[in-house]
């Protein structure tokens, strides 16, 4: 009856001009199982897409991920994938979400539903069938907009006229939608980023700033997670640009201590912005003389390898016995020991933080960039069979004595080098 009664007073706009572009997503994806799975599952059963791959659809943007909504409870979703065998687990199956798999292709199926009761972080839902009290718990117009299979839109609240404006609008009170999950501050920043062609709404500014405290309610995984997308949607420009939204990722991420590097950029980093990683951009905003990339790392948990990367560079330019620096003869030190990554890492910090362009770093950068690793050439098993030295601690010993003379002779040694080293 709720759908019946969604269809009648929300009326889906076929919209021709993108209907072929989900037809693109049948063609080119699994899409059409999972439909077929939870529309035939009983008469009532509806799915739509939702959220970002209509948002992006109609924005002329790549989709990446599809996520849909199900006008039934998970329990009915899991049964409607079983029995066509669709494989799947659950992601979130206390908030209704269930992830398909087909052919390595991930969907993520919510089932529609209303909040109950929230803290800022985590909310208690209750299912439902009525698509509007879907929509009416979404953080902003533009991610409020249900698609069928065909394009065909139901759209309550006009996000896609909000998008085509380039307004970010809260669905209903912006203060409550900030209360209820503190994260959609931040999200509030990457779509400003993304899509405003406006200025920042005063009433929206107020319940930012009111709110901010609340951010410490959010794990910092999902602070990093949201900031990563940032990044992704290559916006970094636009949200330095913006004081607002500056100031505002200042105060969410007070770590991030060189975050005026990005708004200060010299030629060099304006052009190659786009071109460099997540883990290098938390290298510029975080690597300093003090601890403050060990008290990052602690706090937001980083991979090993990602705090490896970004210790290179902290090391080469803030240890105090380290050479610092940049000159052919130490570069190729660090090339070989930290590889081509690790040497475009320390040249790219040098050119992104310097207010001045200094050729010779570019210079470097193409020097090295068709360079092989140098591979040390000496063997254990040789060194004990030429000459004669038994297996154990000093064979170790006299190879890394090797090594560092080979390192330091521009990774070149003689016969008769070696045979001095052995017998000193």
């Amino acid at each position: 009856m709720f759908n019946l009664l969604n269809k009648i007073f929300y009326p889906s706009k076929n919209l021709n001009v993108f209907s072929s572009k989900f037809s693109i997503l049948k063609k080119e994806t699994n899409i059409e199982r999972i439909f077929k799975a939870i529309e035939d599952y009983s008469q009532e059963a509806e799915l739509r897409y939702v959220g970002g791959c209509v948002r992006k659809i109609l924005n002329n943007e790549k989709v990446e991920d599809i996520d849909l909504a199900a006008n039934i409870e998970p329990t009915k979703v899991k049964d409607a994938l079983q029995k066509n065998e669709i494989n799947f687990y659950e992601t979130g199956i206390t908030h209704g979400t269930i992830t398909a798999s087909i052919e390595n292709e991930k969907y993520e199926i919510t089932s529609l539903r209303s909040d109950i009761s929230t803290d800022g972080r985590h909310a208690k839902v209750e299912f439902t069938n009525n698509w509007r009290q879907d929509a009416e718990r979404r953080d902003f117009t533009i991610n409020s907009i249900y698609s069928d299979i065909n394009g065909n839109l139901f759209d309550p609240f006009d996000g896609k006229k909000d998008l085509e404006d380039g307004k970010i609008i809260f669905v209903g009170d912006a203060e409550k939608r900030i209360k209820e999950d503190y994260l959609r501050i931040l999200r509030y920043i990457r779509f400003f980023s993304n899509y405003s062609k406006f200025s920042h709404d005063l009433n929206v500014q107020k319940a930012i700033k009111k709110n901010i405290n609340g951010i410490t309610n959010v794990s910092s995984e999902r602070l990093l997670d949201e900031f990563r997308k940032i990044f992704n949607s290559n916006t970094i420009k636009k949200l330095c640009e913006d004081d607002f939204s500056f100031q505002i990722v200042k105060l969410i991420f007070p770590q991030f201590k060189n975050l005026k590097i990005l708004k200060n950029l010299n030629n060099f980093g304006k052009n190659n912005l786009k071109n460099i990683d997540f883990c290098f951009l938390l290298s510029l905003l975080v690597v300093d003389e003090t601890d403050n990339s060990d008290y990052f790392f602690y706090k937001f948990n980083i991979s090993k390898k990602d705090q490896k990367r970004i210790l290179i560079i902290k090391n080469f330019f803030y240890k105090k016995d380290q050479n610092q620096k940049i000159n052919t003869q130490n570069l190729w030190k660090v090339f070989y020991k930290y590889g081509k990554e690790g040497l475009k890492d320390i040249l790219n910090y040098k050119l992104f933080s310097s207010k001045k362009i200094e050729k010779k770093i570019i210079d470097h950068l193409k020097f090295f960039d068709n360079k092989d690793v140098p591979i040390f050439p000496i063997k254990g098993e040789e060194l004990m069979k030429k000459f004669n030295i038994l297996q154990g601690k000093k064979v170790g010993q006299n190879l890394k004595i090797i090594e560092d003379y080979w390192i330091n002779n521009n990774f070149k040694i003689s016969d008769k080098e070696l045979e001095k080293i052995i017998k000193s």
